[in-house]
């Protein structure tokens, strides 16, 4: 399993690592492996804003669907337009290639209250 140190985790397995004016989100690496062979990648609506915790799109893997949770309070400025033709990036890469969405925070301090990798590490039980 892979946790990178320069992103912050929710409990619901999505991550969010902010570069500049920027963040970009994506799923966990444990949340891919949950998953399994993901499919296709939806995303509500880029532009819109969305409150923490609001569902932002969904995944569709092999056996299930699952919702994306907005980690913090943002607008989503793009989605991440190579999970169209190659979802499994998410699978591959979840960190890099397989980011999601980019998304214009409200506030850098809502980051705090997320966790850093070692309190996702104790959250999945690792």
């Amino acid at each position: 399993m892979n946790f990178p140190e320069n992103v912050k985790y929710t409990v619901n397995h999505e991550w969010i690592r902010l570069e500049g004016d920027v963040a970009f989100v994506g799923i966990t690496d444990y949340a891919q492996d949950q998953l399994g062979d993901i499919v296709f990648v939806e995303v509500i609506a880029e532009g819109q804003m969305f409150v923490q915790d609001e569902v932002f799109g969904s995944i569709e893997a092999v056996k299930t669907v699952s919702d994306l949770l907005m980690p913090i309070e943002a607008t989503v400025l793009e989605m991440n337009a190579d999970l169209e033709d190659q979802p499994e990036l998410l699978n591959t890469d979840p960190y890099g290639k397989g980011w999601i969405i980019k998304v214009k925070i409200v506030s850098k301090t809502d980051l705090d209250l997320l966790m850093d990798a070692a309190q996702y590490r104790t959250h999945i039980g690792e």
